[in-house]
């Protein structure tokens, strides 16, 4: 016959010199913990996906029957076998885990990638997962919002999304000895190779593009093909980091590399100085309160629609702009320096030269080629496709 443990049975364990656990006989993996003292308690040992033992106090058996302990009980094994712990801690929100991520990792560290870091959590993962436990937060769940991410803005967002949840849950594994990550091999939209782009724009495409581009958009734009820098350095270009026609473009804090201070060709001075100054705003591409321009998604369909040329991005006019410089004659070696890249092996550390004459004249000879191309000027070299 098969023996039964009731709260009687519990009550009527009798305590020894030393404590004992009482196994449960009609639950494995439960037990009754009787002190020397004649204290009970219910306790629960289920493995982890790792194979380690997680003993895991239930309740007091004079507050809890060991019925109620036994369907408690049953929960804690099905969390700790998929990895999660225990029993849910009071506030631990995606929102709060997150926040605290925020804080300690991306703000402390000074991370430039901190406004992208930030859209990418308000647009796609909290309105999902704000309120919800941030342990409850399982595979599927993962590939279920990665899917509505990939079905409403491309596997490329859905990949920038999945970087950020994997940043925030290993962070978070880091500072708990229960949680693993749902992350798995395999989550990626696309491979990194596939992400790898060579799009650099026709002499045509750039004639139709500078001829479109309008307003402050279409400046950032020209700027960024006239100067080879990043997005995020021209739209934080300040008026008081122009002096003289020179821009000292600041570098951040983890920064590798940065072009430093170059002599802006004039082409590129007179787009600057057709820009609005406003006095409760230092940027030169303003946008709402203090802060800089950062609306492109409506420019650029906009201006897409009217282009009608196969699909870019703003990181194809960088790309585009280093081509140009070496189709006029710049050096590598120079080219390299305008683009900001940290220079190979030992020169990086001991060559400290500025090249600004170098870099000055590389520009200037952008300019003079890209305004040939505008403006169909005769002895302007075609473009050709990169290998």
């Amino acid at each position: 016959m098969r023996k039964t443990l009731t709260d009687k049975g519990v009550a009527a364990l009798k305590p020894r010199q030393e404590m004992y656990r009482h196994a449960d006989p009609e639950m494995r993996l439960h037990y009754v913990k009787v002190e020397a003292s004649g204290v009970k308690t219910f306790w629960v040992v289920p493995r982890n996906p790792s194979g380690q033992q997680k003993w895991t106090k239930v309740g007091d058996a004079d507050v809890i029957s060991i019925a109620a302990s036994r369907k408690r009980a049953g929960k804690i094994i099905e969390r700790v076998r998929a990895g999660l712990p225990a029993e849910e801690t009071a506030g631990d929100s995606f929102a709060d885990i997150s926040a605290n991520w925020f804080k300690r990792h991306v703000e402390k560290k000074g991370l430039r990638t901190a406004p992208e870091i930030r859209r990418l959590l308000d647009k796609h993962i909290l309105p999902a997962w704000g309120d919800r436990p941030f342990t409850s937060i399982r595979r599927s769940d993962v590939t279920g919002l990665l899917d509505d991410v990939e079905d409403n803005n491309g596997p490329r967002q859905a990949d920038c999304v999945l970087d950020v949840l994997r940043a925030v849950m290993f962070w978070h594994s880091a500072r708990h000895d229960d949680y693993i990550p749902p992350i798995v091999r395999g989550m990626r939209r696309q491979s990194t190779k596939a992400q790898a782009r060579s799009r650099v724009l026709s002499d045509l495409e750039l004639r139709k593009l500078w001829a479109k581009a309008e307003g402050t958009f279409g400046s950032i734009i020209k700027i960024a093909l006239l100067s080879a820098q990043r997005r995020d350095k021209i739209i934080n270009m300040k008026w008081n980091d122009i002096e003289n026609g020179i821009w000292t473009v600041p570098t951040d804090m983890r920064e590798k590399g940065n072009i430093g201070s170059v002599a802006l060709p004039r082409m590129a001075l007179d787009i600057i100085n057709a820009q609005p100054r406003l006095a409760s705003n230092g940027h030169v591409f303003s946008g709402r309160g203090s802060g800089p321009f950062n609306s492109f998604s409506k420019p650029k369909l906009r201006l897409d629609a009217q282009l009608k040329i196969p699909a870019w991005k703003f990181h194809d006019l960088r790309r585009t702009s280093r081509s140009l410089l070496s189709r006029c004659g710049v050096s590598s070696e120079h080219a390299e320096r305008v683009m900001g890249h940290v220079l190979p092996g030992i020169e990086s550390t001991y060559n400290r030269f500025a090249f600004d004459n170098e870099k000055k004249i590389a520009l200037e000879k952008l300019a003079t080629l890209l305004d040939g191309i505008i403006h169909q000027r005769e002895n302007v070299l075609p473009m050709t496709k990169s290998k």
